[in-house]
């Protein structure tokens, strides 16, 4: 079984969690394209959706399946996205794909956070994956400071913009021993809008796609 079958896997697997009625959080990447692929056969089932990206926003409405203002919204149900990286103390990576401000606001007002990815995701540590984090474009330098002086290796993202007009530095050689802390740490640069370590909101669900099944993790 290939890395999209797999993902796939989780994502048909995620679907069980949608009930009538829902408005539905809905990620940005590779692995949550898969799920709202899905989300549009049951679409008939569920009030709308949130997206967490102009893209998947735009996938979405090419489904037919309604995407809605969160601010109309206020707290979700059920809130489903993929993850670069994962443990099994259901702690993540997140922001390969530099959605991270608004898939972080979407986690928080959601009651169940399911993560959804392909097996290769799961870790011991984070941190092999580029950790991003999401900056205001006049802090770039004095982030790549403060980060360097952790250990990390910063780098910006060249020639990318994120939906909100900031920048992505991606802190590249950074072991993460205790995702909690680094978070809270990170937090406090000024400049940084949003970190993708989602470890004081981590997922609630994690399921695994893989060549023998789905594995379902949770907290």
């Amino acid at each position: 079984m290939n890395a999209d079958a797999m993902k796939q896997a989780a994502a048909e697997a995620a679907l069980s969690y949608v009930e009538i009625g829902d408005v539905v959080g809905v990620g940005t990447g590779s692995t949550a394209n898969f799920f709202i692929d899905g989300l549009a056969r049951i679409k008939n089932k569920i009030d709308g959706t949130v997206a967490s990206s102009e893209a998947s926003a735009q996938r979405l409405r090419a489904h037919g399946i309604a995407v809605l203002d969160l601010n109309q919204v206020g707290e979700l149900p059920l809130y489903v996205d993929g993850a670069d990286e994962a443990t099994r103390h259901l702690h993540l990576i997140k922001g390969g794909g530099g959605a991270l401000t608004r898939e972080k606001i979407v986690a928080q007002v959601s009651a169940r956070f399911v993560c959804i990815a392909d097996r290769s995701k799961l870790v011991a540590r984070l941190g092999a994956f580029p950790l991003p984090l999401e900056v205001i474009p006049m802090a770039q330098s004095l982030v790549g400071r403060r980060l360097a002086a952790l250990g990390a290796l910063p780098q910006l993202r060249a020639g990318f913009t994120t939906d909100n007009g900031n920048l992505i530095v991606d802190a590249r050689n950074f072991d993460i021993d205790n995702p909690v802390e680094m978070e809270r740490r990170l937090n406090q640069i000024p400049g940084v809008v949003t970190v993708g370590l989602f470890a004081l909101r981590g997922a609630d669900v994690l399921l695994l796609g893989g060549a023998d099944g789905v594995e379902e993790l949770r907290g």
